[in-house]
């Protein structure tokens, strides 16, 4: 039977009738700077469970149910097997502060065993064992909820230690808490074995962790001694929250694979259209290759849709890699029609209805064109690079690979077979990662450790030049929060961020558009300030002093000690900015550049977004 819309209906309508708004899927490019992309169903309701926003407000209730768009990137090299895939689509039941462990528990049996009537002897579940090092303790209460309240059998419910137990948070800190999760076995027999498919994970959001108030100056002078990543790491701490809250996770296609009782995810009826329609335009090709086609030409239409285009960073860069993963095999299997052309139209057929923004055939189709036409002149220019070589070794591949852009796979069966006769892909990858290692050391020698910071979290950079650009970019924002609590009003506060070395993108709250005269009259104030290269500098202070002085919107991530950046000086006519910040920034305001904002829009009830340059 064919679930793929009964499903969905299924399951949203059975939480509507418990008293749940359905919220629709929120965009893959995620609010929290902390991530790449939206993993999961729980990312555009972290705010919630913070207690920043208030859902009752925003949904008219303090339970919400989703189907939401996510991807992953750590799978990315599993995709080709029975269950990797990067784009997904997750089911969820979220609960900010109402019911908890009972209700969420015994809801996510019925829908499994009444509505979807999976055989309940094929049903075992596990609980969360408890963590000793972090003081978290066992979740016996679960236990006792499944055994005593259900009847689930005591062989039937199994622990599971942090790594299996113990969801979040999304990004470095965050919402977070023990898992109980349910497992569907082919047989009773096997249920007992613990031989079964995850269908469904259910976190109890009980904590946030946090970082230790460890000593800030401390950690900068680690910093400026170039001490390794691990020295600097500091332990979490969790910590109870007032309200706990429920998330829930259930994954679209793997529990079709349950219900429509095939193998694999690739052979339910998620996947077996596109398919099936790509296997008749690229005959003769291997299952494995068959299957990348179908996840990269449904993954990469999504990433489109939600407006990412291919670059050599961050998102961008997951992008590129899927769009030139479909060309390599393309061309190794001297495919002449256009594939992706004929996936996408199958995947915009099949899920238009459900997720409107993936009908924007001009975009998704225009990108794909021109990222085809960029790639196929560098392969040119790589074969050209091959006949080159009489024998070519792991490191000659990497060059290859850096300078062409030709993927590992792609040169050994483009290159004359006798040359690579002898190549190593171990050697290649060694090499690879050296790369790695020698770039990120040369960012941390000229800038203080600071490359360790770039790389992780709000600002991300990969050498000097993209530093002075990723620097100016974070100094801007400070100056763009200052110019729109100048220009609208001075509860305007930062809700979210994100800084490459393109561009910057930064949220805030405004329940309307800016007008135009509005969005110029910020660029002027900002402009004006570059233009009299103010100094940046910062100050380190006690907490409870810094907040008499400085602007902070996210308190509970600060240690006791803090850095507090300015912008502006006595000397210079005042300050004009104060603001809780690790930094790092430029000097002087002089060294951002010209401030154009490129778009501003919104992105949420109440949340607005700016995206800006600099020239």
């Amino acid at each position: 039977m064919n679930y793929f819309h009964k499903l969905r209906e299924q399951f949203l309508d059975f939480f509507k009738e418990r008293g749940h708004t359905i919220v629709k899927s929120s965009s893959l490019i995620p609010d929290d700077s902390s991530v790449l992309l939206t993993t999961a169903g729980m990312q555009q309701f972290k705010r919630y469970y913070t207690g920043e926003f208030n859902p009752e407000s925003d949904f008219g209730s303090r339970r919400t149910t989703s189907l939401q768009k996510c991807f992953r990137t750590s799978d990315i090299e599993e995709v080709g097997d029975d269950t990797h895939l990067t784009f997904f689509e997750m089911m969820g039941n979220f609960s900010f502060g109402d019911y908890f462990k009972k209700e969420a528990i015994v809801w996510g049996y019925e829908f499994i065993t009444n509505i979807l009537q999976i055989n309940p002897e094929r049903v075992y579940v596990t609980v969360f064992e408890g963590d000793e090092e972090n003081k978290i303790p066992k979740d016996e209460e679960s236990y006792s909820i499944w055994y005593k309240e259900i009847g689930i059998p005591q062989e039937r419910i199994f622990y599971g230690n942090k790594k299996d137990n113990f969801w979040g948070p999304t990004g470095n800190a965050g919402p977070c808490g023990p898992t109980t999760e349910i497992y569907v076995a082919p047989s009773a027999k096997d249920a007992l074995a613990q031989n079964g498919v995850e269908i469904w994970n259910i976190v109890f959001n009980e904590f946030y962790k946090t970082q230790t108030n460890a000593d800030i100056t401390q950690i900068n002078a680690e910093n400026s001694q170039h001490k390794s990543a691990s020295s600097r790491r500091q332990s979490a701490v969790y910590r109870k929250v007032d309200t706990p809250g429920i998330d829930t996770g259930m994954g679209f296609e793997r529990l079709l694979a349950t219900l429509e009782g095939v193998e694999n995810v690739f052979e339910t009826s998620a996947f077996a259209p596109i398919i099936k329609l790509l296997n008749e335009q690229a005959t003769g090709i291997s299952q494995r290759e068959l299957r990348i086609l179908a996840d990269h030409i449904r993954s990469s239409s999504f990433l489109i849709a939600d407006g990412i285009e291919p670059s050599n960073k961050g998102a961008g860069y997951v992008l590129r890699r899927l769009l030139r993963t479909i060309i390599a095999i393309k061309i190794k299997n001297d495919i002449h029609s256009d594939i992706f052309e004929t996936g996408y139209k199958k995947v915009k057929e099949m899920f238009g209805e459900i997720y409107p923004e993936i009908k924007d055939e001009k975009k998704i189709i225009g990108i794909w064109q021109e990222e085809n036409s960029k790639f196929q002149e560098s392969i040119n220019r790589g074969i050209k690079e091959l006949s080159k070589y009489k024998n070519i070794s792991g490191i000659d591949a990497f060059y290859i690979y850096e300078t062409f852009g030709l993927p590992f796979e792609l040169t050994k069966e483009l290159a004359p077979q006798e040359a690579v006769k002898n190549i190593s892909y171990e050697e290649f990858e060694k090499e690879f990662q050296k790369h790695q290692e020698v770039s990120r050391a040369g960012v941390e020698k000229k800038f203080g450790g600071h490359g360790l910071i770039l790389d992780t979290g709000e600002l991300k950079a990969g050498n000097e030049e993209e530093l002075k650009k990723v620097l100016g970019f974070h100094t801007a924002t400070h100056l763009l929060q200052w110019a729109l609590r100048k220009v609208l009003n001075s509860d305007i506060h930062q809700m979210g961020s994100d800084i490459n070395f393109e561009r910057l993108r930064f949220d805030f709250n405004l329940d309307r558009k800016m007008a135009p005269e509005e969005i110029k009259q910020v660029e002027d104030f900002i402009n004006e300030q570059i233009n009299k290269n103010l100094p940046v500098y910062f100050k380190e202070m006690p907490k409870s002093e810094a907040e008499k002085v400085a602007l902070s919107f996210f308190k509970e991530k600060y240690p006791d000690i803090v850095r507090v950046y300015f912008i502006g000086s006595e000397e210079s006519g005042g300050v004009l900015s104060a603001e809780f910040c690790g930094g790092p920034h430029v000097e002087y305001t002089g060294q951002i550049g010209k401030f154009k904002i490129s778009k501003e829009e919104s992105v949420g009830k109440g949340v607005r977004r700016i995206r800006a340059t600099t020239e």
